[in-house]
C-alpha cells in the first residue's frame, strides 16, 4: 500500500512576528515493513537558513530560520510511503513479561542495551506506584509480555475517552490517569509509564494514521492530525508497537515519523519566535491510499 500525506502547520500572527527558528519531525522513516519514497518540504516566507540532519533516535530533523517580520508562517510537508506490514488476526507469541523484565536487566547485546534507556522517567513521563498498580490486572506473573501489552491496550481503550477539550500539552500523565480523558499523546504516555513502572523498555512513536476508512472498517481516533503511540522492546520479538488510542496492533493504517522517549523528543514542530503577539495556530493533515 502507498499512501500519500500531507501535513500543513500555520501560525497567524496580529501582530508581525521578528524571527523565529524552528526544528521538523515530519519526514516518515524508511525501515523494515515502511519505506519513504520521497517527502518535500515548503515554508514561507522562504527560510534565510536551512538543513537536515540526523537525531540521536534516527529521526530526520529539518531546521530553519526566518529573520525577516512575518504575519504567517506556513509549513508544508508532503510525502508518498510504501507500507507493507500486515494486520495481524492475533498477538504475536512472545516471553514472559517478568522474563523480558529480567533479560533487560542482565543481558548485554546491543538491541538491549539501546533498549534499556527507555525503563527510565523521561520528560513528559514520571514513574510512581500509581502508574504500576493500573497496570498489574493486565500483567499478572508468567503472563507473554505481549499478550499483558495488547490487555493494557485495550483497557485504556475501553476505559478512556478520546477528549481533545479535556488536556493540553502540558496536563501530566498523574492527571489524565484520573480524569479518564484525553488524547492520543495523552495514552500514549499514560501506557509507557505504566510499562515502565513494571521495569519494561517502552518508547514514544509519533506518526500518522491513514484517514479515509475502507467499507467495514471503524473510522479511528486521531486520523484528521498527527497521532501518537507505543512500541514495547522484547528480546525476541523486538519493538512491537500498540495504538491504545484505537485498541489495536499497529499494523497497515500507521505510519511511522519517528520515536523517542516521549512527545518531547519528537514533536513534529518545534521552534522559538520573536514577537509575534496575539499568535493563532492551524494544523491540517491527510493521509489517504494512492
Amino acid at each position: 500500500m502507498i499512501y500519500r500525506i500531507v501535513h500543513k502547520t500555520e501560525y497567524l500572527y496580529a501582530t508581525a512576528a521578528e524571527a523565529c527558528h524552528n526544528m521538523l519531525r515530519l519526514d516518515p522513516r524508511t525501515m523494515p515493513g515502511q519505506t519513504c519514497i520521497e517527502t518535500a518540504l515548503r515554508v514561507e516566507p522562504v527560510p534565510a537558513k536551512l538543513h537536515a540532519y540526523v537525531d540521536y533516535f534516527g529521526n530526520c530533523v529539518r531546521s530553519f530560520a526566518i529573520l525577516a517580520p512575518h504575519n504567517k508562517l506556513s509549513i508544508v510537508s508532503e510525502s508518498r510511503v510504501g507500507i507493507s506490514r500486515l494486520p495481524s488476526a492475533r498477538v504475536p507469541a512472545s516471553p514472559r513479561w517478568n522474563v523480558v523484565r529480567q533479560q533487560l536487566h542482565q543481558d548485554r547485546d546491543d538491541a538491549v542495551i539501546d533498549a534499556l534507556q527507555y525503563i527510565y522517567d523521561s520528560v513528559c513521563v514520571r514513574l510512581n506506584p500509581t502508574l504500576r498498580d493500573f497496570a498489574t490486572p493486565s500483567f499478572p506473573r508468567g503472563r507473554p509480555i505481549l499478550e499483558a501489552t495488547f490487555d493494557l491496550t485495550a483497557r485504556i481503550f475501553r476505559e478512556f475517552a478520546y477528549d481533545p477539550a479535556a488536556t493540553t500539552i502540558d496536563t501530566s500523565v498523574d492527571d489524565v490517569l484520573e480524569h479518564r480523558r484525553g488524547v492520543c499523546q495523552d495514552f500514549a504516555h499514560l501506557q509507557i509509564g505504566c510499562l515502565r513502572s513494571l521495569g519494561l523498555a517502552a518508547r514514544y512513536v509519533s506518526g500518522y494514521l491513514r484517514t479515509d476508512s475502507q467499507p467495514g472498517q471503524v473510522h479511528l481516533e486521531g486520523a484528521d492530525a498527527s497521532h501518537a503511540w507505543v512500541s514495547v522492546f522484547c528480546p525476541q520479538n523486538g519493538w512491537v508497537d500498540f495504538d491504545p488510542t484505537n485498541g489495536c496492533i499497529v499494523a497497515d493504517r500507521h505510519i511511522v515519523l519517528g520515536w523517542g522517549r516521549d512527545f518531547h523528543d519528537v514533536s513534529p514542530v518545534k521552534g522559538v519566535v520573536l514577537g509575534g503577539s496575539g499568535s493563532a495556530l492551524r494544523v491540517a493533515v491527510t493521509v489517504a491510499a494512492v
